[in-house]
């Protein structure tokens, strides 16, 4: 089950304070000098300022996640930790989600984390269409709005059999590296998507292994977390140490 961390973070903040304010306000003028402070009074005081610094970092600056999978891949790899900006698309109340502050829209290119509208789990894909844009998938190969978005084919591996490419596509501007099948897969099938307004059409680097948009649908806006910029460390599991060799900016 997964844990709902930005609720469980906002009642621990709550809670501390308010202990620490009852405290404050009622029970410390009742004790006499010498007396120890209960426990709960002693922690909440520690914890509060801490827990309630995390918060708003977390919730309207910068907020790091773990790489779950192999969908972005060769951009993110599965283990790579990395840092979402939070404030790039406007800030948003914790927990309820709200936008308080309008700044930026998501562009093309961006690699971005959200709420897919069948889960309630954090993806993150890159923003291939953004409102009222046409996407006609052709194979491996993504026209927006009419214009083919360019490819360049870095290699073609297992060099003696090859089953996969890599290559560096040009979308919105913004040049990343994309992997997928010589042969396209079922999500690859030659298809046009209509973004509706409000919505987003989002896409993994790894073409044809990557559950995204073109399986379940359209991102809305209010589904927005952040957008993804640096990579600071890879830890792929217990078993191995952590490498800092692929920290960087996200392109």
């Amino acid at each position: 089950m997964d844990i709902n961390f930005p609720l469980v973070l906002v009642v621990l903040v709550f809670v501390t304070g308010v202990v620490w304010l009852i405290d404050a306000l009622f029970l410390a003028k009742g004790r006499k000098e010498g007396d120890t402070e209960p426990t709960i009074v002693e922690y909440s005081k520690s914890f509060f300022p801490v827990l309630a610094i995390v918060l708003v970092l977390r919730s309207f600056i910068a907020e790091p996640f773990k790489i779950p999978s192999g969908s972005m891949e060769p951009t993110l790899k599965n283990g790579d930790f990395i840092l979402v900006n939070k404030f790039t698309y406007g800030l948003r109340l914790p927990v309820i989600r709200n936008k308080v502050v309008e700044l930026n829209d998501p562009k093309r290119g961006d690699v971005m984390v959200f709420f897919p509208p069948h889960r309630k789990n954090y993806y993150i894909k890159r923003v291939v269409g953004v409102p009222g844009d046409v996407i006609t998938m052709q194979g491996a190969h993504i026209y927006v709005n009419g214009v083919l978005q360019p490819q360049t084919v870095k290699a073609k591996l297992p060099v003696q059999r090859p089953t996969h490419i890599f290559a560096s596509e040009t979308l919105g501007g913004v040049e990343h590296d994309i992997r997928r099948q010589i042969v396209p897969g079922r999500l690859s099938q030659d298809r046009t998507y209509r973004v509706p307004e409000g919505q987003y059409f989002m896409m993994g680097d790894n073409r044809d292994d990557s559950s995204d948009s073109r399986e379940w649908g359209f991102v809305p806006e209010e589904n927005i977390v952040g957008k993804a910029f640096f990579v600071w460390m890879h830890w792929p599991s217990l078993t191995s140490l952590p490498s800092f060799g692929r920290s960087g900016s996200i392109q």
